[in-house]
């Protein structure tokens, strides 16, 4: 019996340090970045002004999901950050208006892939300018 518990133990052990985790939370590496926003007339032909982007929306999904995994909003400066991740694949992406009046819904998404590859890392990624 003694000997069962110590397979079992042992088994464990064996199978739960063999788990590796994936994208996501859980980690000390961490994503940031600035969202910008040029701010057009109705009919996009002219430049009403340029500044940041603040209480923007922005998402992450992790790895391959189909489904974001956080979702934060931008402070005064436009500025945000995903914390606590672990390495991996990431996308970030927010939502824009589309320009080019091509999307029947208006509205158009941009994406930033990403990887973090260390425990303790910190990504910036280029800045993304959004229309509206």
């Amino acid at each position: 019996m003694k000997n069962a518990s110590l397979l079992a133990i042992a088994l464990t052990l064996i199978f739960l340090s063999s788990c590796k985790k994936g994208p996501g939370e859980g980690g000390n590496s961490s994503v940031k970045g600035q969202i910008w926003v040029r701010d057009y007339n109705q009919n996009f032909t002219v430049l009403n002004g340029e500044y940041a982007g603040y209480d923007e929306e922005v998402f992450i999904i992790y790895g391959d999901e189909v489904n974001y995994g956080d979702r934060i909003k931008t402070n005064y400066n436009g500025e945000f950050e995903f914390k606590y991740l672990r390495p991996g694949s990431y996308k970030v992406y927010v939502y824009s208006k589309d320009s080019t009046m091509q999307s029947p819904s208006g509205d158009i998404t941009i994406v930033q892939d990403l990887e973090i590859t260390d425990k303790k890392q910190t990504v910036e990624i280029p800045k993304i300018t959004i229309v509206k």
